[in-house]
């Protein structure tokens, strides 16, 4: 059975983010693995500085992993390491650098077997864009290919900073049985080992089916095989 999965839409390790405590004792993980690869060129070192300052107020350590290009993704001394974490945060700004970086890679397939087996994995704003399969595009709101851990559904991340004409555009270009999740910063959309989904934090999350509104039932409750 698979563990906790959190989709959170940007703003990660601020104040609001109520739900990474409940991450923590969910996955009982003593050190959060925070995996930067999306900030690769933006000082990735500050997400992990972010994590290490947000996750010491409720006395949990983190390890920061450079997983920020091609080779390191085939390391298979790095995807050891996030093969044994419980609690794992995908994070960064670029989410097609993330695709690039993980697809079909060593560390890609220690980060799902990670989650298979219980742990719990967090993909915040591009860490969440990219973990489904089709993906929105952040530059122009279309779809592009994912990483596939969650088919048939996709996530805009920082949905209360999108303008209406960028998420009009892409509700607009959803297909008929494609569910559009809107998740505003420092909000979690969490999916339990059971296939049920709700929503912590400070904001809202939209959801559309086919490019309607629609709600938390219209999730996928299974996973590809």
């Amino acid at each position: 059975m698979s563990g906790t999965l959190a989709l959170v839409g940007g703003g990660e390790f601020t104040e609001g983010c109520t739900f990474d405590a409940g991450l923590v004792e969910a996955s009982g993980a003593s050190e959060v693995l925070v995996i930067p690869t999306g900030a690769a060129y933006e000082h990735p070192q500050r997400l992990v500085e972010a994590a290490t300052g947000w996750f010491g107020r409720i006395g949990v350590g983190v390890r920061g992993l450079d997983v920020l290009a091609r080779p390191d993704a085939q390391s298979e001394e790095l995807a050891e390491v996030v093969r044994a974490s419980r609690l794992t945060y995908l994070v960064g700004g670029s989410s097609m650098h993330i695709r690039s970086v993980l697809k079909d890679s060593l560390v890609w397939d220690a980060l799902v077997a990670a989650w298979g087996d219980g742990g719990t994995l967090a993909g915040s704003s591009a860490g969440a864009m990219v973990l489904c399969d089709p993906m929105v595009d952040s530059r122009g709101g279309a779809f592009t290919l994912g990483l596939g851990l969650l088919t048939g559904m996709a996530v805009i991340s920082a949905h209360d900073h999108w303008s209406e004409d960028a998420a009009h555009r892409t509700r607009k270009m959803s297909p008929a049985q494609l569910v559009l999740a809107g998740i505003d910063e420092r909000t979690a959309l969490l999916r339990g080992p059971e296939g049920d989904w709700r929503v912590e934090g400070a904001g809202q999350v939209a959801v559309f089916l086919g490019g309607a509104p629609s709600d938390l039932a219209a999730l996928p409750a299974g996973l590809p095989a």
